[in-house]
């Protein structure tokens, strides 16, 4: 059954969203946007009321949610980060924010017992499905004035870009 072009580019532009090369000054020169560590809810306003990012709160907590879906089980923290393109702590922050809400929960590592996993809820799964169809139709959208094969041809070239670009 041949894959549809639009499913083809919503998962590659997922895998680009996770894959930020480097800036080019060493991490403790980066100037964080909103002031301390703590990001914007350390001014009371919690990342999943501010209308500029949306319930899930932005898009690393995106990125984490796909790779908890790509991931079909769970993740530790590093795992996530790693996948996310954060440090540990900013996981650990994103994990404890997605608990709260219901999308994420944490559960013991069966094989150490002083590390925790971290899989999706049921609302983290919808909530994921549902942007991921979004996603999908924003896509369709775009392609509508392609022809069949500008389709194709821009779903492999964009599939081999995002599996070339650097995760580092």
């Amino acid at each position: 059954m041949p894959t549809d072009p639009a499913d083809e580019i919503a998962a590659a532009l997922a895998r680009l969203r996770g894959r930020r090369p480097r800036p080019p000054f060493p991490p403790e020169a980066h100037h964080h946007p909103h002031g301390g560590h703590g990001g914007p809810w350390s001014r009371g306003a919690p990342p999943w009321t501010d209308p500029a990012h949306g319930r899930f709160g932005g898009p690393a907590r995106l990125r984490m949610l796909d790779a908890l879906v790509a991931a079909s089980g769970s993740l530790s923290v590093s795992e996530i980060a790693a996948e996310v393109g954060v440090d540990q702590p900013r996981a650990s922050r994103l994990v404890q924010q997605s608990v709260e809400l219901g999308l994420v929960a944490r559960e013991p590592d069966p094989d150490d017992a002083r590390r925790i996993r971290v899989r999706l809820t049921s609302e983290g799964q919808r909530l994921v499905s549902g942007l991921r169809g979004r996603r999908r139709d924003a896509v369709r959208s775009a392609l509508e004035s392609f022809s069949d094969a500008e389709r194709a041809e821009f779903a492999r070239l964009l599939a081999k870009f995002a599996d070339a670009w650097p995760r580092d």
